[in-house]
């Protein structure tokens, strides 16, 4: 009995230790994940938040400005949709005391950009909730520019 107790404590330590381990991403889905959490990030100039987004939209056409790497970083992103009322969702990104709440349409895409990045989805009395932290987003748009599949990496650890 003891042993088996010691087994179920060690697989739950490990599934503890590989859940909160950083993971990092690039390509397309960082690049859409540094995109949609940007355009929120008070951290980011104006400039750079429409360089994200013309990016995201495919225009690396023209000026894109002196910025040649854009830095996106978050403290944390908790995103919930209900699995009862399945017209509510929201997310909730925080950027050291600011924290802006995303809902509807806006909070669903960036609730699946964190799924294909690969956050794990939890439910807890009828919600479905994805977090991360410690996001870093590094999008390097002379590398974007050549269009070979690079120029866009983040790295988080998931869970709250």
């Amino acid at each position: 009995m003891r042993t088996r107790l010691a087994v179920l404590l060690i697989l739950l330590t490990a599934s503890v230790a590989a859940r909160a381990a950083p993971v990092t991403v690039s390509g397309q889905a960082a690049l859409a994940l540094a995109a949609l959490v940007g355009e929120y990030s008070p951290l980011l100039s104006a400039h750079d938040q429409h360089t994200l987004a013309r990016v995201f939209d495919g225009n690396l056409q023209g000026h894109l400005g002196a910025t040649q790497v854009i830095t996106v970083q978050a403290d944390s992103i908790v995103c919930r949709a209900s699995n009862v009322d399945i017209t509510a969702r929201s997310c909730e990104l925080t950027f050291g005391t600011n924290k802006p709440t995303v809902r509807g349409r806006k909070a669903h895409e960036l609730f699946a950009t964190l799924a294909e990045v690969g956050v794990p989805s939890e439910g807890a009395a009828g919600t479905v909730f994805e977090s991360l932290t410690q996001m870093t987003c590094t999008v390097d748009l002379n590398q974007l520019r050549q269009r070979a599949g690079g120029g866009a990496v983040c790295s988080f650890s998931p869970g709250p």
